[in-house]
């Protein structure tokens, strides 16, 4: 049983989840990547401070056999677990509502919001029965689950419903010293987020090129919200480029 504390990562293959990787290595933590790329979860075991104690998983977030293998996993070569990142997202195309299908619509909300559903029951079952109970939940929101944009009604939608999630676990969580946090993350460096650089469709019709930061920030937060004591809860915590357009947002 390591004596670290102990995170899972989901989406830890690139992006934020790889920098938050990168960062808890740092901070001392044991860490189990998770991520349905195992060559690139292995290059991120690789940039860690200490890839001896970063294992990879590979499977699929939206798949409940395999989050549930993930977490038999932790348990068994870690012995507890501390904080689970529910980072793992995607996005869609921007496409009017009218055109939107179904299969792309339930691809979305299957990991986004399926994903941080399995990972979450599976991590309280697990917070609720080791000694001592308790543990953290951070999932990566948005800036859209307060303002979304144009033609982004798949990713809009799980990102609201992530923020009633994280209240409902928040909530139920209480008794057991468990806290739930939502991280909002706005034009951060990584792969999801290339064509902010290039330009994105505006409220008003334009395309724009908007601010972007480095994602190091993010793992940063993400650091000092899971080192806080558990009768401390961040409940939300907005991060992003200073000149992207999100307050009078176009």
């Amino acid at each position: 049983m390591s004596e670290a504390k102990v995170a899972i990562i989901t989406g830890a293959s690139s992006g934020i989840g790889r920098a938050t990787a990168i960062a808890l290595s740092k901070a001392g933590w044991s860490i189990v990547l998770f991520a349905r790329r195992l060559d690139q979860l292995r290059e991120t075991q690789g940039q860690c401070e200490d890839p001896s104690r970063c294992l990879c998983f590979e499977g699929d977030v939206s798949n409940e056999s395999s989050v549930q293998e993930l977490f038999r996993y932790t348990i068994s070569k870690l012995g507890r677990l501390d904080l689970l990142f529910n980072n793992a997202g995607i996005s869609a195309p921007a496409i009017p509502t009218e055109e939107l299908s179904l299969e792309l619509f339930q691809r979305v909300t299957n990991v986004n919001l399926v994903g941080t559903f399995l990972c979450t029951r599976e991590a309280v079952k697990i917070f609720k029965n080791q000694t001592p109970t308790g543990g953290r939940i951070v999932n990566n929101g948005s800036i859209a689950a307060y303002a979304p944009r144009p033609h982004a009604l798949p990713y809009t939608a799980t990102k609201h419903a992530i923020t009633g999630l994280t209240k409902s676990v928040a909530l139920d969580g209480r008794a057991f010293n468990i806290s739930c946090t939502q991280i909002d993350i706005g034009n951060a460096t990584t792969p999801m987020a290339a064509g902010q650089m290039q330009g994105v469709l505006q409220p008003d019709g334009r395309i724009a090129a908007e601010a972007t930061f480095d994602p190091r920030h993010v793992a940063d937060a993400v650091v000092h919200i899971a080192s806080l004591p558990l009768d401390v809860t961040v409940l939300n915590f907005t991060i992003m480029a200073t000149g992207m357009p999100y307050v009078g947002r176009g």
